[in-house]
């Protein structure tokens, strides 16, 4: 195991992490160069339209390198050739080795930068010892740097810091240098300055890694313990469970049992990522890979979970904490027949998206569906995006949500709801919602506009410090709502063109004098637009909707009234005009009798569509609505 180095790439979002990949993948002739293309390790299309990492991928990559074995003293700082440079030397950082040709075999995990998909970094970093903390010379220390990097220090990881974008004409180094010297408390000559794009520097990365990630820790003759940090369905493998060995080895056909849910499997296939799935005969501790568990149910298998041989007697590994959904919308299939495909859709997308909760949701409009909880407002937008293009659905979707805690005055105690299961307003008693610590990284460029987004919402203002001369710091307490129901963070970057980033962590409940906001359609009340808002916002709010949709949804044959309501109280309402048909064109002369009769005819219609008539609303109006 002392050639095995297991590490990932952390970063905040736009920092260049799939970049290095990339270039990694060809300096370890991991993939082939007429098969390479930018951003290789994102698999999805999604990832590709959307520019952002969204699943995290594991690779394994070999490494001939030219690396000290700890044999004897060399001086504190020596510069070394490697096999594979051409043109650039380094320097490593003073330790007691001397130089020999060595194979190394590396496994990387690329991982996401949006704080929506922390729980993707937190699982990377769990199953490797180092994390290169990447930095973006243009934009310096990003709020996410901040929290990635925590992640990586409760693990106690080894962090190699690593500047990118030193060929952008605004890329400041020196300033970004000292941001994370001031950061780590290291020497600037532990820091790495690199080109992703133009591939500056990069070996540099890899032989950092080989030198400073220590190898992992395990014995390959004690019985196996794997921990589970992924997994996916296989139809004919069963579910795919992406393992870090911990201890022992596993081979195909071996029987095994997983240690939470107690389900038993056998092998079908072990293998490595290559980054694609490559069979190999066996894994051993200290090993990234699979196993097809040959398990059909995918509720069984369990991120976190420990797979050992089945009657060893061993004792689990400790899991990961689990997710606590931010934002819940209920989700329902446009056609009510496809029920049963969109359970076993949600079963199969929870395996590769182990954040996603959900739980069965009844409405009267909508028919049966789920109402599902997520990390924040992308986490939701990309799960249901997959739900339509990889399993072929067709979805209604609600307003999302937040969820609040209401003490009942039969029960005088907390109970947790969302706008979908809000009690009946004369038996609550008092309401709660969730506060967060906001946390802004800014430059001062953007500072004013910042500062006015923030006073915009419901907050308080903890702190401002000024990190150097160039960017600003800014804390705050914020309802969790004014951050999720507001698309906060698509405001922060339009305002700040990008510069601008934000982290948040919840500090618990405070007391807040809350309703729930109905909208009428054609006097019907339609669940999916309900949501949950403060009294003093209630007004505004409804007022808002309504006037978002007469702009989105398509009119009718007969006038459409669109209300918004408390209780049954009407506090906002706009009407969609009928669409207009002209009967009389048809009409070639004849006396005004005639044209009368079709014009009764015609508005007599249009009553009795508007007395029985049922819209169909699309889902982009949903869409659109969501995002006012």
């Amino acid at each position: 195991m002392i050639n095995i180095k297991n590490f990932c790439i952390i970063a905040h979002i736009d920092h260049g992490k799939s970049t290095l990949a990339d270039r990694l993948l060809e300096l370890t002739g991991t993939v082939e160069k007429n098969k390479m293309r930018p951003q290789y390790l994102d698999m999805m299309d999604l990832e590709r339209e959307k520019g952002i990492t969204i699943k995290m991928q594991p690779v394994r990559m070999i490494y001939h390198a030219e690396i000290r074995n700890p044999k004897s003293e060399i001086p504190n700082k020596s510069q070394i050739q490697n096999s594979k440079s051409q043109t650039d030397n380094f320097e490593f950082r003073a330790s007691n080795f001397e130089f020999s040709d060595s194979e190394y075999l590396l496994n990387l995990i690329d991982t996401p930068g949006h704080v929506d998909f922390n729980y993707e970094v937190s699982r990377s970093l769990a199953a490797v010892e180092g994390a290169i903390l990447l930095v973006d010379a243009t934009k310096g220390i990003q709020a996410q740097t901040l929290g990635n990097l925590e992640l990586a220090r409760k693990q106690n990881l080894t962090i190699i810091p690593v500047i990118n974008k030193i060929d952008s004409p605004q890329a400041k180094v020196e300033a970004t240098q000292k941001e994370i010297v001031d950061l780590l408390k290291v020497n600037p000559s532990d820091i790495i300055n690199i080109s992703a794009r133009a591939g500056t520097n990069v070996e540099q990365v890899l032989n950092a890694v080989i030198e400073r990630v220590p190898a992992p820790k395990g014995d390959e003759t004690l019985p196996l313990r794997a921990l589970v940090f992924d997994s996916k369905f296989d139809a004919f493998k069963g579910i795919i469970a992406f393992v870090r060995i911990k201890d022992g080895q596993v081979k195909k056909g071996e029987k095994i049992i997983l240690k939470q849910s107690q389900a038993e499997g056998e092998v079908k296939e072990v293998g490595i990522f290559s980054p694609l799935l490559s069979p190999v005969e066996k894994l051993s501790a200290g090993e990234i890979g699979y196993l097809a568990t040959g398990i059909k149910t995918p509720d069984k298998v369990r991120v976190g979970d420990t797979i050992t041989i089945l009657n060893s007697k061993v004792e689990g590994l400790p899991g990961y904490q689990e997710p606590k959904p931010m934002v819940f919308l209920s989700i329902f299939p446009e056609n009510p027949d496809h029920f049963e495909l969109l359970k076993d859709s949600l079963d199969k997308l929870k395996l590769n998206d182990a954040a996603l909760s959900f739980k069965p949701d009844l409405k009267e409009s909508l028919g049966r569906g789920f109402q599902c909880g997520f990390l924040g407002l992308l986490h939701a937008e990309i799960a249901t995006e997959r739900l339509k293009r990889e399993f072929g659905l067709e979805l209604v979707l609600s307003t999302p949500s937040v969820v609040y805690q209401v003490t009942l005055r039969s029960h005088k105690q907390f109970f947790a709801y969302t706008s979908a299961d809000w009690p009946d307003p004369s038996g609550i008693e008092s309401s709660q919602e969730l506060w967060t610590r906001l946390q802004v990284l800014t430059p001062m460029n953007y500072l004013g506009q910042v500062l006015e987004l923030l006073e915009s919402l419901e907050s308080k203002q903890l702190k401002t410090d000024y990190l150097g001369q160039e960017k600003s710091e800014l804390v705050y307490e914020v309802p969790l709502r004014e951050i999720i129901t507001k698309n906060f963070y698509d405001k922060l970057k339009s305002v700040s063109q990008g510069f601008a980033s934000m982290n948040y962590e919840i500090l618990g409940w405070r007391e807040a004098e809350l309703v729930k906001l109905d909208i009428l359609i054609l006097g019907k009340k339609e669940e999916a637009f309900s949501k949950i808002v403060p009294v003093k916002d209630a007004e505004s709010e409804g007022r808002k909707i309504v006037e978002k949709l007469k702009e989105v949804l398509p009119p009718q044959l007969f006038a459409l009234p669109l209300q918004a309501a408390i209780g049954g109280k009407i506090i906002a309402r706009e009407t969609i005009r009928a669409k207009s048909k002209d009967v009389l064109a048809p009409l070639y002369g004849g006396d005004y009798t005639r044209k009368k009769k079709l014009l009764e005819q015609q508005k007599k219609g249009k009553k009795e569509l508007k007395e029985k008539g049922r819209i169909k609303i699309p889902s982009r109006v949903f869409l659109e609505v969501f995002r006012t």
